[in-house]
């Protein structure tokens, strides 16, 4: 296993795992428009994306959006899109992943939003501090 920054030169393998993670969590599948922001967000390194490739071919992926996170008073980061294909899981990649793209992001804190069912599965991988409720607001 081989553990990557992934980059727009991987977005085909990126697309792939992005539609398989949208349609497991019962999400929209993103459109042709999505992908196109979403290339253009990691070219200007708005959110970076992190993998996990077993004989080139990726297999899993996370992403930071960087963040200033006065929990800390450091770069911080937002950490989302967490998703391993079925087959691969439960072999150590998860805590594997998680911690390479803390390393590699330079983030002195990772803060993670998640449905009720994947408390336990986040703490069980170093999200142990808790932050109170996260909400979104999208006027």
């Amino acid at each position: 296993m081989e553990y990557i920054r992934i980059t727009n030169d991987n977005m085909a393998e990126l697309r792939a795992l992005h539609i398989s993670y949208k349609q497991e969590i019962g999400e929209e599948i993103p459109t042709e428009e999505n992908f196109d922001s979403l290339s253009a967000a990691i070219k200007k390194g708005q959110i970076i994306f992190y993998g996990c490739a077993d004989e080139g071919r990726l297999i899993a992926c996370c992403s930071i959006t960087p963040t200033y996170s006065t929990f800390n008073y450091q770069t911080g980061g937002v950490f989302e899109d967490f998703y391993i294909a079925p087959e691969y899981r439960h072999k150590g990649i998860a805590r594997q992943l998680v911690r390479f793209a803390y390393r590699e992001s330079g983030a002195g804190s990772l803060t993670v939003g998640c449905a009720d069912c994947d408390i336990k599965m986040y703490q069980s991988l170093g999200f142990t501090v808790p932050l109170g409720n996260l909400l979104a607001f999208e006027g």
